[in-house]
């Protein structure tokens, strides 16, 4: 239920471009057209799938403090986690370089229009706020990691893909001069990121059910307690009246 959670809390309610707006100069740039925003969306959940759980293990297992404690108990002491933006940066640019050589070879069409968009990925805030947010938010294990990277990519993903689908058709729309090319563009991913914000009501939902359930529970308790008082009060009054005889 936890990775679930996270899946679709990663992909509609933190969504990256309408809940944080990260990324979005490739956001706006490549997405003229389904096929280039398709492609770079893509190239995003590669990208996000494996720094992410990559970052995990190298915050785990070396940046925090007292991560190096599994080489020996005198490196227990150690704190590496001012080199958190420095690691977390050379991962994600050795993965673009990989993603890089792959789209070239596989797709040279796609790799001609995205242009220089395709290795400006390593720059791209929303691959380095995810494993940022991945860091802050204390995700426990590798695979959640994993789930949390994968979401993030889809999220993402959705938002170009939609957007780009918008911005094709609205080209045989009657907008207004002064609104054409981004201006629109913004307009539409403020009512998108609007709408988005709608999905935070499935985790608010979830929490007023579990509150009901705690208060609930805490109604039972004090029910009972009340219960044990009162019969102890009889036996009480029980016995006095045994004693007055």
């Amino acid at each position: 239920m936890e990775h679930v959670e996270l899946f679709f809390k990663s992909i509609f309610i933190d969504n990256m471009v309408f809940a944080t707006f990260l990324g979005m100069c490739s956001y706006l740039a490549v997405s003229k057209k389904v096929s280039t925003a398709v492609g770079l969306g893509a190239a995003v959940i590669f990208v996000l799938a494996i720094t992410v759980p990559l970052n995990w293990l190298l915050d785990q297992y070396i940046l925090q403090p007292g991560a190096l404690s599994w080489l020996g108990a005198e490196y227990a002491s150690y704190d590496l986690s001012f080199l958190s933006f420095i690691m977390f940066i050379a991962t994600i640019a050795t993965m673009v370089q990989l993603v890089e050589i792959i789209v070239e070879k596989f797709s040279p069409s796609l790799y001609n229009s995205l242009g220089i968009f395709l290795p400006l990925i390593a720059v791209n805030c929303a691959i380095l706020g995810g494993s940022l947010f991945m860091q802050s938010r204390e995700i426990a294990t590798l695979g959640l990691a994993l789930n949390y990277g994968i979401g993030s990519g889809i999220g993402w993903f959705l938002a170009i893909l939609a957007i780009a689908a918008i911005r094709e058709k609205i080209r045989y729309s009657n907008v207004p001069p002064a609104l054409r090319g981004l201006g629109i563009t913004f307009i539409i991913t403020g009512l998108m990121a609007i709408g988005f914000m709608s999905f935070g009501g499935m985790l608010t939902g979830g929490d007023d059910e579990g509150k009901a359930e705690e208060k609930s529970a805490a109604i039972e308790v004090i029910e009972e307690d009340v219960k044990q008082e009162d019969a102890k009060t009889e036996s009480d009054l029980e016995l006095a009246e045994n004693i007055n005889k």
